[in-house]
Order: structure tokens, then C-alpha cells, then sequence
């Protein structure tokens, strides 16, 4: 039997009391959520109260520092983002089919491991479909996922972290990622035939952050080859930054395959082996939503970019 919950949710509530929910998390504070929508401070606490009432829940606590959502007022304001985040994807598909645009992917990536794959990725796109655009925003594991669980993000391409079975998101292994050591063109050891560990030991390093996946087998080939960490380096996680590093020192560092062996980078691989990462460079969607024709695409372009690497086609 439905209950006045059940009618309220389902025939009752609208856009404008979801983006009222939003707003007040977000300021916390009626005045502030007046100010900002233009509308009276009086229209805004009648808003609410009606919300409320006809939900038969308190959703927010007043308190002396402003509104603090309830428990109901979480569960609501969390469903309340992601609907209007996928009216507004809804908005722009429409937009995008009625001008003849092929449409929009917003694509989360890790500076540590898209130099190479995600630029051939989107060259492959817009040759196939040049209509199609692409926003691109790099951050890190903590930041990313939360974004693509929000819908805020349609794909997060990467290294693949550990994921739990409860975290609603889905991946697609890539490109194997084998670590190389490499250092600058015209280095004194890029043109030895011939290399011993106990060769790299007076050169500066640049290594992975700690937080880092690369870091722990980094780390612990070196120390297992007896080389003594703790003398120079730096330490980050973008490849940019590593490259041009490189390219003004004698310092070495490690990269993954395919970047170490981008034609681009004008860099070289020395003959030492490095152990693979134990999570290879991929692409994770939310498995809760159903991919745009534009996010279709792109997986196909992300497919195709790492089959062509993997090959060594390009």
C-alpha cells in the first residue's frame, strides 16, 4: 500500500526542491540560500517547511552555527545531486542531438599514468567522430572516484587502484604496466652496453611519491640491488615534471612501459630490470549508470589506443 512518502516522492517532488536541498547543504543557512537563488528569505523557510511536511520528515536541524542535515535529510540530499546531475547530462544529450553535436565525456584521469594512452585515446575519437568533446580533469584516486560515483565524472582512466566489491563501479584492464628505468638522452649511462645496479649509485633519482603504487616495487628493487635511497632525489607522481627534470640533469627515474618508450619523450630505457606493477593502467565507469552513446565511443578509443600499444603500432 503507498504511503504518503511514496506519493510525495514519486508525483509530488521537484526539480527546484531538489536544487532547494542542494543549496542549503551546501551554505548551510537560509539567508545565504535566499540571497543566492533571488528569492525572499520567507519564500525559501516556506519551501522547506512544505518539503518537509509533506514528507512527514524532519530534514535539516536548526542550530545556532545554521543546518545541519538529519539523517533523512543525507539519504535525500545524496539521491537529490545525482538527479540533478543526470538532468542536467539529459539536458545536454538533448542539446547535443538536436544541434548535431555527437556529444560530451567528462573523463577523470591520474597524472602519473595517461601521458601516453589518453592522448591517442582522444585522437582516435576525434577522428572518428570530430563532433564529439571531451572534458578532461586529472586529480588522484580520493578525489576522482567520489566524483565518478556522483556522476560527475563518466569515465576515470588510470592506474587501476584496489576497488571493494560494495564500491558500484566497474573496470577494464588496459595496458600491463612494466616498469622501466630510464634517464636523458646523452646521459652517461644511456650508451653503456653493459650495466651493473652499482652504477646508478652517484646519480640523483627522481621516485614516486609515497602514497604512490609505483613506489613500494620501486623501492624495493632498489634496495634489494643495494642502492642507497636516501642521498638525492625528488619525489612526484607527474610524468611532465619527471621528463623535463630528466632532460636538465643526470637524474634517474622510473616510468611505466609505455610511457618510457614514447617517442615523444626523448628519453632513454636502461638495460635493468624493474618488477610489473601489480595493477595495470585502465578505465572505470559506474556500473549504476548507463553509458552515453559519446562514453561509448571513448571506450572503444581507449580499447583501440592500448591494443595499438601493446602492439608497438603506434
Amino acid at each position: 500500500m503507498a504511503t504518503p512518502l511514496d506519493w510525495y516522492l514519486l508525483r509530488n517532488l521537484k526539480a527546484r526542491q531538489l536544487r532547494l536541498l542542494v543549496s542549503l547543504d551546501d551554505m548551510g543557512n537560509l539567508k545565504k540560500v535566499a540571497e543566492a537563488t533571488h528569492v525572499t528569505l520567507p519564500a525559501v523557510s516556506k519551501a522547506l517547511a512544505e518539503l518537509e511536511k509533506g514528507l512527514d520528515l524532519e530534514l535539516f536541524t536548526r542550530t545556532p552555527q545554521g543546518l545541519r542535515p538529519t539523517a533523512y535529510g543525507q539519504c535525500l540530499i545524496r539521491y537529490a545531486r545525482t538527479m540533478l546531475i543526470e538532468l542536467q547530462q539529459a539536458r545536454d544529450e538533448l542539446k547535443a542531438l538536436s544541434s548535431g553535436s555527437g556529444g560530451k565525456v567528462n573523463i577523470g584521469v591520474y597524472a602519473a599514468s595517461t601521458s601516453v594512452l589518453m592522448p591517442r585515446a582522444i585522437c582516435l575519437l576525434k577522428q572518428r567522430s570530430p563532433t564529439t568533446n571531451v572534458l578532461i580533469t586529472e586529480g588522484t584516486t580520493s578525489t576522482l572516484l567520489p566524483q565518478l560515483w556522483e556522476a560527475k565524472l563518466d569515465l576515470v582512466v588510470g592506474r587501476l587502484p584496489i576497488l571493494s566489491p560494495s564500491s558500484g563501479l566497474e573496470e577494464k584492464w588496459l595496458l600491463e604496466e612494466q616498469l622501466k628505468l630510464v634517464v636523458r638522452q646523452g646521459h652517461p649511462l644511456s650508451h653503456r652496453p653493459q650495466l651493473e645496479w652499482t652504477d646508478l649509485q652517484d646519480y640523483p633519482w627522481v621516485l614516486p611519491p609515497m602514497a604512490s603504487q609505483m613506489r613500494e616495487p620501486v623501492e624495493r628493487a632498489l634496495i634489494r640491488n643495494g642502492l642507497d635511497l636516501e642521498k638525492n632525489y625528488i619525489e612526484t607522481s607527474s610524468v611532465q615534471l619527471t621528463r623535463s627534470y630528466l632532460h636538465q640533469t643526470d637524474a634517474i627515474a622510473a616510468m611505466a612501459n609505455a610511457a618510457a618508450f614514447d617517442p615523444s619523450s626523448s628519453l632513454s630505457v636502461l638495460p635493468l630490470d624493474l618488477p610489473a606493477m601489480p595493477r595495470g593502467a585502465g578505465v572505470l565507469w559506474n556500473r549504476n549508470r548507463a553509458p552515453s552513446p559519446a562514453t561509448k565511443l571513448m571506450l572503444d578509443c581507449l580499447d583501440d589506443a592500448a591494443t595499438k600499444l601493446r602492439a608497438r603500432e603506434i
